[in-house]
């Protein structure tokens, strides 16, 4: 029987538009922008990797937060895998037939193999080793290689990020004929700003684009699924497109909303929405999040889920409650990089958003007060 979590959209259509576009410019990589949990790591798997090897590519997917201390090892280790796929054979045949013959005997006899074929090693510095790999790969499957790099602001948040990224950028430009590269980032001023740094080793190198979130078609396979589930009940496409809305365009918490209406039978999206923010399981995890961090700091997240400027001139001021006197601009910067540290900030400049739509829901439904 087909559940709510059967359901999925599928985007070839766009998968082959980036392509296109990728051939189109070669040397030159994609960057696609879009919040965490809309469906990009989704999109490059079941979209994008399909539609790579239908068109005569290898796709290789790697997620530089795999190692993000050492992000040139987490490509490296996909592309490793990605070549002993297509040079070492899974059969006890396969091997066989990829080892010479070294001695044939008599009829009947048997035939003895010599040594499996070897190559000199891989090079052991992290970019001379990206180099030979795409080059490696290339000639193993006799196609170019689609190279998908997840959350690829990482790329500058190592300790060597311009040393990386400048690696990077001179294996895919040497290699332009037989690798094509996507990049794809849940912050954006982040991989922007590895894009637009003037003198930057990835300064204008890649084509930034904005990632589509899903739109009514997603919204309406669940509604479609919940009136076979309960025959006679319709979802309000409206309400659903506002929960949507409000929860950022996250697939599998529309998912989750949509599966909480289903097992209550009820069709009141808002107030499912609402019980969402009180959920016992969320609130435990919100307040472990929220209880290590200082008064300061959950104020400061308060006056964010407030939509206020983090240094406009009037946070500063509601700030001054919580220190006795107005903060001064580097000591909120200096806070919003350690939210954004922990995970619970994106963004830069004076535009940051708080990743979780329902913690925002909880901070402003509990204000600043240390959880319990």
């Amino acid at each position: 029987m087909k559940t709510f979590d059967d359901i999925e959209v599928r985007r070839p259509e766009l998968a082959r538009s980036y392509l296109e576009l990728l051939k189109a410019q070669p040397g030159r990589p994609i960057a696609l922008f879009a919040p965490r949990r809309v469906g990009k790591t989704y999109f490059l798997d079941l979209d994008l990797a399909p539609a790579a090897r239908a068109a005569g590519f290898t796709p290789v997917y790697a997620d530089v937060w795999l190692h993000r201390a050492a992000p040139l090892g987490a490509i490296n280790h996909a592309l490793e895998e990605a070549l002993d796929d297509a040079t070492v054979p899974s059969s006890a045949v396969g091997k066989a037939a990829k080892t010479p013959v070294k001695k044939v005997g008599a009829v009947g006899a048997g035939i003895e193999f010599g040594e499996e074929p070897k190559r000199r090693a891989l090079p052991n510095e992290p970019a001379l080793r990206l180099d030979t790999l795409v080059a490696r790969l290339a000639a193993a499957g006799r196609r170019p290689v689609l190279l998908m790099l997840d959350e690829a602001q990482a790329l500058a948040e190592s300790a060597d990020g311009a040393g990386v990224m400048a690696s990077l950028r001179a294996v895919l430009q040497k290699r332009k004929r037989e690798v094509l590269a996507v990049f794809t980032g849940s912050s954006p001023d982040a991989l922007a700003a590895m894009m637009a740094a003037s003198g930057g080793p990835m300064y204008q190198f890649a084509q930034l684009l904005d990632f589509p979130v899903l739109g009514d078609d997603y919204l309406n396979l669940l509604a479609q699924h919940y009136s076979r589930v309960h025959k006679g009940k319709r979802l309000d496409l409206a309400a659903l497109q506002a929960a949507f809305a409000h929860l950022g365009y996250k697939p599998a918490l529309m998912k989750d909303l949509v599966k909480e209406l289903s097992a209550e039978g009820s069709t009141d999206v808002e107030a499912t929405l609402r019980r969402m923010a009180r959920d016992t399981n969320n609130v435990r995890g919100w307040q472990a999040l929220l209880a290590p961090l200082s008064l300061f700091d959950r104020h400061l997240l308060v006056l964010l889920a407030q939509r206020k400027p983090p240094i406009g001139q009037n946070t500063l001021k509601e700030l001054a409650r919580t220190e006795g006197k107005v903060p001064t601009v580097a000591k909120v910067r200096a806070a919003l990089e350690r939210l954004k540290r922990a995970g619970i900030l994106s963004g830069a400049g004076g535009d940051y958003l708080i990743e979780d739509p329902l913690l925002v829901d909880y901070l402003l439904a509990n204000g600043a007060d240390r959880p319990p």
